[in-house]
Formats: structure tokens, C-alpha cells, sequence
């Protein structure tokens, strides 16, 4: 798959998943996520859906399996964190945002953890 197709395939799921059609966007997701498993923009729309479909192991897979580019840290972050509270992994989903929190990426948003 080439950059113009992987553009279209995930302009095309995008458009799906805001259109309230997420299995369509997803089949897409999954054929990216297929060729380019470390894709983060990729990873981080699939993860969505995911966690929408109340799937957030799948979810926490999906985007620990990915290399995020640094514009996508803070959606790391918080997907990761919310698959983790939503499995009831509580003191994990906490340490996994003050660890985001903690870094450069994070660091102006330090008013979110309290002290």
C-alpha cells in the first residue's frame, strides 16, 4: 500500500466513523493496521473504535503495538488510559497518565494529576 492509498483508506474510515458507520471504517482500519501494524494514526482511529465497541483489551493491543509520532503522544496516552480504566486496571490507567504527565510531551499539562 502506498502513502495515497493509506491516505484515502483512513480519510475513508474516518468519514465511516463520523457518519455513525464504525464496522465499515473499521475494515478499513484493520486493512491499514494489516500492512502497518506500527502505524499510529492508524492505530490510535482503530483504538478508538474499539474502545467505542467496548473491546479495550483489543484496544490496548492495538496501541501498544504502535509507533506514535509525537503530534499523537497525548492520544496515546489517553487511549491507553482509558482502555486500561475501563478493564478496571484503576492504579495502571493512573500510573500510565502520570507517566504521560511526567514527560516533555505532558509536561504542560501538569494541572491534570493532582498532587
Amino acid at each position: 500500500m502506498d502513502a495515497e492509498q493509506k491516505h484515502l483508506m483512513l480519510t475513508a474510515a474516518w468519514l465511516f466513523a463520523r457518519h455513525g458507520q464504525g464496522s465499515r471504517a473499521r475494515v478499513l482500519l484493520e486493512a491499514v493496521a494489516d500492512e502497518e501494524p506500527r502505524d499510529g494514526v492508524a492505530a490510535a482511529m482503530l483504538a478508538e473504535l474499539l474502545l467505542a465497541e467496548r473491546q479495550p483489551a483489543a484496544a490496548i493491543e492495538v496501541v501498544r503495538a504502535a509507533e506514535f509520532p509525537s503530534s499523537l503522544r497525548r492520544a496515546e496516552a489517553l487511549l491507553e488510559t482509558r482502555a486500561l480504566r475501563m478493564l478496571g486496571r484503576v492504579p495502571e490507567a493512573d500510573a500510565r497518565w502520570s507517566r504521560f504527565v511526567k514527560s516533555s510531551a505532558g509536561a504542560s499539562r501538569q494541572w491534570v494529576v493532582e498532587s
